[in-house]
């Protein structure tokens, strides 16, 4: 497993790309289907820090709709991290069976570390998005 400090240091190579995917969300959003499509294909290998990355898709989500603004430190660290992810220039390869996306989780935990408190003020925005009501009148109704 990579350490901190390499995956920091790593992270920080594409940050100033990231900058490019923050100013131009359709372009943000390609990438975003890049990565969706790579995760879907790794599910096994990236069991540990599945829900990080969803985590991180959805944020990026959100914002590319215009409904979540995320600071940008957070939004630059996240678009590095899948930036990173669809990369095939890595700490390690991903076409190495059995370890080739280690340093992709590596990475994805990482930045999950760094930017916690801004994940967990997302989280507590979505939960609040999310209001189901019953209307007595109508038996078996809900509404969203």
């Amino acid at each position: 497993m990579p350490t901190d400090e390499k995956v920091e240091k790593e992270l920080q190579k594409y940050e100033s790309k990231a900058g490019g995917y923050a100013k131009d969300p359709a372009k943000a959003r390609n990438l975003l289907k890049e990565a969706m499509n790579k995760a879907n294909r790794s599910k096994g290998a990236l069991a540990e820090t599945w829900d990080k990355l969803q985590l991180f898709f959805d944020m990026i989500r959100m914002w590319i709709k215009g409904e979540y603004r995320l600071p940008t430190r957070s939004l630059i660290t996240i678009l590095a991290v899948i930036i990173y992810f669809v990369s095939p220039i890595d700490i390690i390869p991903d076409f190495i069976i059995g370890l080739g996306l280690v340093d992709d989780a590596a990475v994805i935990a990482y930045a999950f570390k760094q930017i916690s408190a801004d994940l967990e003020k997302f989280k507590a925005w979505k939960a609040a998005q999310t209001h189901v009501f019953v209307d007595p009148n109508k038996p078996g109704s809900i509404k969203q």
